[in-house]
């Protein structure tokens, strides 16, 4: 087998199979379409001759191309989940990569927004809609909702209305791996939600060439994508001062963070955020404990 069909049928395997996200699945099918040109200039077209020099040889490449140590970590597991998966399905004698190491990653602790901050972003938003406005709306009740339940974008674009529980002030989303969980919201997040569900998804919905089950609605009355979700996020974030934080997963980041900082349960914020390993979540203690040290050198006397 060629090696770019045996990428197609893998990249196959692990977004219908392995049910991978659309984002994880384009990340390896860009690694493993790398890898097979960088073969292709090596005069290897087949499964069967790519060896582990060869794989060394391209992460090597890939390192002295500037790419950091979470993308060469990602491109050993892409080409190691391929590899494993050629062996499995009989197309190689043995799996290549077995012995292929993952370079180390440090990892660094995530940007998260200071409370201040928030607060002002959130006051900015709830006057503009109050306008009503339908976009202000629907940004008030989005960065309420991003920052009351720490959900991930993915998740909050596929949002439909029958699954927000008013009464209850739950969600229910789908996460990774297609499995459900359901997340608290508070007061705020909930009179904001209430707003643009009466007033301004009708207003934006009926710009639509279809009907949508979509809670967040884009200008033309289509469900809101991740790509415009990042870009109203990444601009509101930057209008802050002194903002170091980008994009949606900042918010992430923010909701756990404070979540912590307020005493709450670490296992619950893992569950709250769907993490499969209660590893993920820590990494927020050690944002609070790191605060917790700024504010002690800031402020005792005998710091």
């Amino acid at each position: 087998m060629k090696i770019p069909s045996a990428v197609a049928q893998y990249i196959d395997h692990i977004a219908v199979e392995r049910q991978y996200s659309e984002s994880t699945c384009r990340a390896y099918e860009s690694d493993l379409t790398d890898f097979a040109v960088f073969a292709a200039k090596r005069e290897r077209d087949l499964v069967t001759e790519v060896d582990l020099d060869l794989l060394r040889d391209w992460l090597w490449k890939s390192s002295q191309a500037g790419l950091g140590p979470s993308t060469l970590a990602r491109r050993s597991a892409s080409v190691r989940g391929w590899s494993a998966w050629l062996a499995q399905n009989g197309h190689v004698p043995v799996d290549t990569a077995v012995r292929l190491r993952s370079p180390k990653t440090g990892r660094s602790l995530p940007h998260v927004v200071q409370r201040p901050q928030m607060d002002a972003m959130l006051d900015s938003l709830a006057e503009l809609a109050a306008t009503g406005d339908p976009v202000a709306l629907r940004n008030a009740a989005l960065i309420e909702l991003l920052y009351a339940t720490g959900t991930r974008v993915s998740e909050l674009c596929g949002l439909n209305v029958d699954d927000i529980d008013l009464d209850r002030l739950t969600l229910r989303v789908v996460g990774k791996g297609s499995k459900e969980r359901v997340v608290p919201f508070g007061v705020p997040a909930h009179s904001a939600l209430v707003d643009y569900l009466r007033l301004g998804r009708a207003a934006l919905l009926a710009r639509g060439k279809e009907t949508t089950d979509a809670v967040f609605l884009g200008v033309k009355g289509a469900r809101m994508g991740p790509k415009s979700v990042y870009n109203l996020v990444s601009r509101l974030l930057a209008s802050l001062p002194g903002g170091s934080a980008q994009g949606p997963h900042a918010l992430r980041h923010t909701a756990a963070t404070h979540l912590l900082d307020g005493g709450a349960d670490l296992r619950a914020v893992q569950e709250m955020l769907g993490h499969a390993s209660l590893g993920t979540t820590q990494i927020y203690t050690h944002v609070s404990t790191e605060r917790l040290r700024e504010s002690y050198r800031g402020a005792h006397p005998r710091a």
